[in-house]
């Protein structure tokens, strides 16, 4: 394939994969950088890539890996901040709280900060706008393009995982 090939169907492919990036991560940010990083993965292969050949399920498939690259690189990294980190973070201490009361309050954050990283990243995204942010179904069906009756199970869900896993934590 040359590069003029390439440029002419760049465009589509890059809608390809910014689609799996925010199915998979859910959010533009992330997505953009699926999309970007996937189609420098794959003008690195243009001269291998057949010039007639539909190539939508070879961009989906680099974009996937892209999206576990990005994970990956999150989970090896402790200096990145993640945004359940962020908005999980401990209480300041109450006044007239004991030193127990702020300990156990901090060790409970923790465990809700952890156990919202095993979460899937979709499932985490629908939580925090339900659970953290305080959005109502409506609005998160607008924003998501998910149906009311599938955000609530997977709401639902990820709540159950999360207790599950901070019951787990602190036993």
């Amino acid at each position: 394939m040359t590069q003029e090939e390439f440029e002419h169907i760049a465009p589509m492919l890059r809608e390809l994969m910014l689609s799996v990036g925010r199915s998979f991560f859910g959010n533009d940010d992330d997505a953009e950088d699926v999309a970007q990083e996937g189609l420098v993965a794959l003008l690195r292969y243009m001269d291998r890539m057949d010039s007639g050949a539909q190539h939508d399920a070879l961009a989906i498939r680099v974009a996937k890996h892209c999206c576990m690259d990005k994970v990956r690189k999150r989970k090896a990294s402790p200096f990145v901040t993640t945004q359940a980190n962020e908005r999980f973070s401990p209480p300041d201490r109450d006044v007239g709280a004991s030193p127990h009361e702020v300990l156990e309050a901090k060790e409970l954050h923790e465990a809700v900060n952890k156990a919202v990283q095993h979460l899937k990243p979709s499932e985490r995204r629908l939580f925090e706008m339900r659970q953290i942010e305080g959005l109502e179904l409506d609005e998160i069906a607008r924003l998501t393009n998910i149906a009311k009756p599938s955000i609530k199970s997977i709401v639902s869900a990820a709540r159950k995982k999360v207790f599950e896993e901070i019951k787990r934590l602190r036993t």
